[in-house]
C-alpha cells in the first residue's frame, strides 16, 4: 500500500494532474519530483510522472516508471489506468484494454476509465464489449445525450438495428419539450434514427417519421433526398416524381436525380423520344446547366445523336471548356458514336467560318473555337479507343500555335509523347507546361510526376520543393512525408524500383504503409469528437470506410510494388547493396563480384552525400513541425535497414495479408500471393491463390505460367508434403490441371487458342521454356514475331524484352528484338539497350 500523502503533498499531487491536463509537462515533472523526494514509493505520483514523460516522447522511460508504480501499489486504479494509457500510446490496444479492465475492477465507478475503455473497444471493433461499456456509462449518467447516442451506434454497428432504434426512441420519450430547430445534435439524431429504420426495411415508418420530424432538421437536402428515395422504393410514383422535381430544381446537375425521376415517371429506357423531351424541358428550366444536355448523348442514336452531339460540342468548344473531352470519352465504347464525334469536330476545324456560337449567333473571332477544336481532336486521337498519335501531335501543335499560353494544350502534348513511349521527351514537354504557369501547384505536380516516370528522382523532388516548406526536418522530402503526399511517395518508390534501388524504393513504400496506419489510428479521436459534435451519420460512414481502408487503390498499388521489391530482394540478395550492372541471370562469378563491389562503392558514396545533406539541413532547420512538435531526422534515409532484412518474404506478408483479405477479386493480388507462398514453400496457400485467380480470369497469362510452375514444384519436392496436406492439394489442383495431362500438349493448345493475344503467347512461350529449355532459340524467334501483331502495345512489347532477360537470352537476341520494336515505334525510347 502507498504511503498516505500529507495535505500539502496531496495539494501538490492535484497540481501535477492540472499541469498534465494543461500540457505544462516540465512543471508537472518538477512538482511530481517534489512529492517523490518525501514519498519515493508513492505509486500514483510515479504513475503521473510516467504519463507526463510519455507525452514528452520518453515512452521507454515512462514504461519503466509505470511498472515501478504498479510494483509499489497494485491496488491503485490510477496506476493501472496510466499503464493502459501508455500501452495505448504504443498502439498495443489489447494490453491497454486489459489494464483498463484491472483499473475498473478497483474503481468500477470511474467515468474516465470507463470512457477510455469504451473508445478502445470501438477502435478494436469489439462491439459486444462496447455495448457493455456504453450501457454502464448510460446507467451512470442517463441525462447525458451522448451516452444514449453512443449506445445506439454500438447496437447499430453490431447489426442489432431494432435495439439501436429502441435506444433512440427511449431517449426521445424522456424529452419533456422538443429541442429547438437550431439544435444540430437533435437534428442529426433524428436523421440517424431515420436511416436505421430504413436500413431495417421499415420504409413506411421511416417515411412517416421523416414527414413528422423532417421539417425540424437542419440538413434540408438530406431530408428531401431520403423522402424521395423512400417514395420511389414504396412505388408511390406521383409523389416521388414531385420530390425528385424539387431536388432537380435545387441541383439540376445531379444525374442520379434524373435517373430516379425517369423511374418515377415510369418512362421506358427504349422510349428515347420521351426521354429526350424530359431532358429538353430541364434545359429550358436550367439553360446554363450541362447535365441535361450531356446525358441524352448516352441513349440517342443515329441522326438524333448527331444533332444533339453537334449542339453540345459547339456550345462547349465555343466556351473553351477544357474538360469537354473528359465528358465525351465515355461514349467511345460505341464505335458509331465515336466516329460521329470525330466527323463533327473534324468538320469544325476544316470549315470554321460556318460555326457560330453555342446559341447560333455569329462570332467574328473563331480563334478560341478553333484552338479548342484542335485541342479536342488532339485528345481524341491520343485516347486508346481512337489512337492515332501522328494526328494527335498535328492537332496539338495547331492548338498551341493558336493559343501558345494554354497550359492544357502543352500538357496534352506531353501525354502524346508518353504514349509514343518517349518518357524523356514527355517530361521535357510537361516541364514546358509548368513554366507557362509557375504558380500553379497542379501543373507543378504533373511535371514532377513525369520526371519520376522518367526515373529522374532528383528533378522530381526539386520541382516538388517549389511548393513545400524546405526548412523542415528532412527538407522537401520530409515535408512531403508530413503532408502525407501519397502519390509522390508512390511514384518516387516505383521509379527507384525500376532502377533496382530497393532500399529507397522500400523506404517510400513503407512510408505510404505508415500513412495508412496513421489514417487507421486517426479515427481514434473521432470516436469521442463525433459524439460531442453530434455528427453521427458521417461518423458511422467513416467507421465503415475505415473497415475497408486498405482496399483503396492507393494502398493496393503500393502493396503490389512493395511485394515485387521483396520478391526481387529474395531472388537477388546482392541487390541489397544497390543496383547491379549485371542482370543476375547466368553471369560469370567474377563479373558478379565486380558488379557487387561497384554497387557497394556507389552505396557508400550515396550515404556520404546523404550525411552531408543532413548536416546542411540541420544547420538551416528549426527542427519543428507545423504543429510545433520536435521532429527527429530519419536515421535510415536510404532504406539500408529495410533491405538488410534476413527474411524478405516475411516482410512481404505485411503488405500481402490486407490485399488478399480486402481485395480478393484482384487477380494481381492473387498472382503475387502465389509468388510469395511458393517461395515460402506454402503450397496449399499458393494453390488457394491460383484457384481464386482462376475463378476471376481463367485465361490470364500470368496464371497459366504459375499453374505450370506449381505443377513442376509439386513434382520435384525435396521432401514429401504431410499426407493430409498432399491429399488436399492434389484434389484441389486436379480441377486446375489434372495430373494425367500432357503438359506439352496443354501448353501448345493454350498458345494456339490465344494466338491472337500477345500476352497469352508470351506466357505460352515462357511455359515452353520451362518444359523444354532446348527450345530457347525457337521461342526467341516466335517472341520477336509477336511484334508484327497489330494489337501489340508498347507496354506488352517491353514485357517481351524483359522476358528475354529472364530467359537468359544472349545479347544478339535482345538486340534483334529491340531493333524490330524500335522500327515499329520509332519515336519510343524504351527499347534502348544499355
Amino acid at each position: 500500500m502507498p504511503q498516505p500523502l500529507s495535505s500539502k503533498d496531496a495539494a501538490l499531487f492535484r497540481q501535477v494532474v492540472r499541469h498534465y491536463e494543461n500540457k505544462q509537462h516540465k512543471k508537472g515533472i518538477k512538482t511530481a519530483e517534489q512529492i517523490l523526494k518525501k514519498n519515493p514509493n508513492h505509486g500514483d505520483t510515479l504513475a503521473m510522472k510516467a504519463l507526463i514523460m510519455s507525452n514528452m516522447g520518453q515512452l521507454e522511460e515512462a514504461f519503466v516508471l509505470a511498472k515501478e508504480a504498479l510494483k509499489n501499489d497494485m491496488r491503485s486504479h490510477i496506476c493501472w489506468h496510466v499503464y493502459g494509457l501508455l500501452y495505448r500510446a504504443e498502439k498495443n490496444y489489447e494490453e491497454a484494454i486489459k489494464a483498463y479492465r484491472f483499473a475498473l475492477r478497483i474503481e468500477p465507478e470511474s467515468q474516465p476509465i470507463q470512457r477510455d475503455l469504451a473508445l478502445l473497444q470501438m477502435q478494436m471493433r469489439d462491439y459486444q464489449g462496447y455495448i457493455q461499456s456504453r450501457t454502464t456509462m448510460l446507467q451512470a449518467r442517463p441525462g447525458f445525450r451522448q451516452n444514449w447516442t453512443a449506445l445506439a451506434i454500438a447496437h447499430h454497428l453490431s447489426g442489432d438495428l431494432e435495439e439501436a432504434e429502441k435506444v433512440l426512441t427511449t431517449y426521445e420519450e424522456t424529452l419533456k419539450t422538443p429541442p429547438p430547430t437550431s439544435d444540430m445534435e437533435h437534428s442529426e439524431a433524428v436523421l440517424y434514427k431515420n436511416t436505421i429504420m430504413a436500413e431495417a426495411g421499415k420504409l413506411e415508418q421511416a417515411l412517416e417519421h421523416l414527414e413528422k420530424f423532417g421539417r425540424r432538421c437542419a440538413d434540408v437536402q438530406a431530408v428531401l433526398e431520403m423522402k424521395a428515395d423512400y417514395l420511389l422504393r414504396l412505388d408511390r410514383k406521383a409523389e416521388a416524381e414531385a420530390a425528385y422535381t424539387t431536388l432537380l430544381e435545387r441541383n439540376p446537375e445531379n444525374s442520379i436525380y434524373y435517373d430516379s425521376l425517369i423511374r418515377a415517371k415510369g418512362l421506358s429506357k427504349d422510349d428515347t423520344k420521351a426521354l429526350k423531351a424530359l431532358y429538353d424541358s430541364w434545359v429550358e428550366k436550367a439553360p446554363r446547366g450541362d447535365a441535361a444536355r450531356r446525358i441524352p448523348l448516352d441513349f440517342l442514336e443515329g441522326d438524333d445523336f448527331k444533332q444533339a452531339a453537334d449542339a453540345y460540342l459547339q456550345r462547349s468548344l465555343k466556351k473553351g471548356v477544357p474538360s469537354l473531352f473528359a465528358n465525351i470519352k465515355a461514349l467511345y465504347t460505341n464505335v458509331a458514336k465515336r466516329d460521329t464525334v470525330q466527323e463533327l469536330v473534324e468538320g469544325y476545324v476544316s470549315t470554321p467560318q460556318s460555326n457560330g456560337s453555342a446559341e447560333g449567333q455569329a462570332d467574328s473571332d473563331n480563334t478560341e473555337f478553333l484552338s479548342s477544336s484542335h485541342y479536342f481532336l488532339a485528345q481524341h486521337y491520343n485516347y486508346h479507343l481512337s489512337r492515332d498519335l501522328t494526328k494527335a501531335m498535328e492537332h496539338v501543335d495547331k492548338a498551341i500555335e493558336l493559343s501558345p499560353k494554354a497550359v492544357e494544350y502543352q500538357m496534352t502534348k506531353a501525354r502524346i509523347w508518353k504514349h509514343h513511349g518517349n518518357l524523356e521527351k514527355a517530361a521535357e514537354e510537361m516541364e514546358k507546361a509548368r513554366l507557362l504557369d509557375e504558380k500553379d501547384r497542379y501543373i507543378n505536380s504533373k511535371a514532377a510526376k513525369y520526371q519520376l516516370r522518367n526515373n529522374d528522382n532528383e528533378k522530381g523532388l526539386d520541382n516538388m520543393s517549389k511548393f513545400t516548406r524546405n526548412e523542415t526536418v528532412g527538407g522537401a522530402l520530409g515535408d512531403l512525408h508530413e503532408m502525407q503526399c501519397v502519390w509522390f511517395l508512390t511514384e518516387d518508390g516505383e521509379a527507384y524500383l525500376r532502377q533496382k534501388k530497393l532500399g529507397l524504393a522500400l523506404k517510400r513504400f513503407h512510408a505510404v504503409y505508415n500513412i495508412f496506419d496513421t489514417w487507421q489510428e486517426d479515427q481514434f479521436d473521432f470516436h469521442s469528437f463525433s459524439l460531442r459534435k453530434g455528427m453521427i451519420r458521417a461518423y458511422v460512414d467513416m467507421v465503415r470506410w475505415e473497415d475497408r481502408l486498405r482496399e483503396h487503390p492507393f494502398y493496393t498499388r503500393v502493396a503490389f510494388s512493395a511485394i515485387k521489391s521483396y520478391l526481387l530482394l529474395h531472388d537477388q540478395p546482392d541487390l541489397a547493396h544497390g543496383p547491379m550492372a549485371t542482370n543476375g541471370v547466368g553471369e560469370d562469378e567474377n563479373e558478379r563480384k565486380k558488379a557487387l563491389k561497384k554497387a557497394k562503392k556507389e552505396q557508400q558514396r550515396l550515404e556520404k552525400l546523404e550525411a552531408e545533406k543532413r548536416e546542411a539541413r540541420k544547420a538551416a532547420s528549426t527542427g519543428k513541425s507545423a504543429d510545433g512538435d520536435v521532429k527527429k531526422e530519419d536515421p535510415d534515409p536510404l532504406g539500408t535497414k529495410l533491405v538488410a532484412t534476413q527474411d524478405p518474404l516475411k516482410e512481404a506478408m505485411k503488405f500481402l495479408t490486407p490485399l488478399l483479405e480486402l481485395s480478393p477479386k484482384s487477380i494481381e493480388a492473387q498472382t503475387l500471393g502465389f509468388e510469395v507462398y511458393l517461395r515460402r514453400g506454402k503450397y496449399a496457400l499458393a494453390l488457394k491463390c491460383l484457384t481464386a485467380a482462376h475463378s476471376i480470369d481463367a485465361a490470364n497469362p500470368t496464371l497459366h505460367v504459375q499453374i505450370l510452375r506449381l505443377r513442376k514444384a509439386l513434382d520435384n519436392l525435396s521432401e514429401p508434403l504431410p499426407a493430409e496436406v498432399a491429399e488436399a492439394v492434389n484434389a484441389e489442383f486436379e480441377a486446375l490441371l489434372p495430373k494425367s495431362t500432357n503438359l506439352d500438349e496443354w501448353n501448345e493448345s493454350f498458345i494456339s487458342t490465344h494466338k491472337d493475344s500477345v500476352p497469352q503467347v508470351q506466357a505460352g512461350l515462357t511455359s515452353r521454356q520451362l518444359l523444354k529449355p532446348d527450345t530457347k532459340s525457337q521461342c526467341e524467334q516466335e517472341l520477336t514475331a509477336t511484334l508484327d501483331s497489330n494489337d501489340i502495345t508498347i507496354d506488352t512489347a517491353l514485357t517481351g524484352l524483359e522476358l528475354l532477360t529472364a530467359w537468359g537470352s544472349d545479347q544478339a537476341a535482345k538486340t534483334a528484338y529491340a531493333q524490330k520494336a524500335s522500327s515499329k515505334w520509332p519515336e519510343s525510347s524504351v527499347f534502348r539497350l544499355e
